[in-house]
């Protein structure tokens, strides 16, 4: 029960969200903002256009030297709008993800027909729950070649998943993570990030971890 005079978390939650936002951009530019669309979701222009269809698009994506990532959002989502109102503003951010990555966009409640590695297609909804994804955003890193997935258990089918909202510093390393393979060689995130700004500091780069 909250006390009388007390603040609600969400609410403290929300102000350290927009605080976050006004401090950078009163430093450096951000891209210009996106509207929710028609479904009261947010849909970045540079999403790749997908026939959902996982094979295939990991295959394609290969062969331009990409890695496939499935970002799981849903309608009224803070988190999936801090998302994208903040790291996805970001011109270091964007311009990575967009050099290294095919963003598929897929909606938690969707009913898209998907087509899995095993060949089984379901709707958006059903994927989710065969994949264990309960909460938004949820991203899911897929491995660079579908060869041996059909037969694996799904959530061995992916290389790396991170869920909730992340603030830039991890947000962006966690594609570093998965795009340099610093998963195969350290399966801790923290770890490996701890030692990537350990390196970056080395290289006098200024470290934000809590921007």
């Amino acid at each position: 029960m909250l006390q009388k005079n007390s603040i609600p978390a969400f609410l403290i939650a929300t102000l350290l969200m927009l605080s976050s936002s006004a401090v950078f951009a009163a430093g450096q530019k951000l891209l210009p903002a996106i509207e929710p669309g028609e479904d009261g979701m947010y849909h970045q222009p540079w999403f790749y256009e997908s026939f959902l269809d996982l094979a295939e698009d990991v295959t394609e994506s290969a062969k331009a030297g990409k890695r496939v990532v499935i970002i799981f959002e849903q309608r009224g989502c803070p988190y999936c709008k801090e998302m994208h109102v903040v790291n996805l503003r970001r011109p270091k951010i964007v311009n990575y993800i967009k050099k290294n990555f095919n963003v598929i966009k897929m909606d938690l409640w969707g009913s898209r027909e998907v087509t899995d590695f095993d060949g089984k297609k379901l709707p958006e909804k059903e994927f989710a729950r065969k994949y264990g994804v309960q909460f938004t955003p949820t991203m899911i890193f897929l491995p660079d070649s579908p060869k041996g997935l059909k037969d694996k258990h799904p959530r061995d089918r992916e290389a790396f998943r991170i869920f909730g909202y992340w603030k830039p510093f991890h947000f962006l390393n966690s594609f570093v993570y998965v795009k340099t393979n610093g998963y195969k060689k350290q399966p801790s995130f923290q770890r490996w990030l701890s030692a990537h700004a350990e390196e970056l500091r080395a290289k006098g780069k200024e470290v934000k971890l809590w921007e």
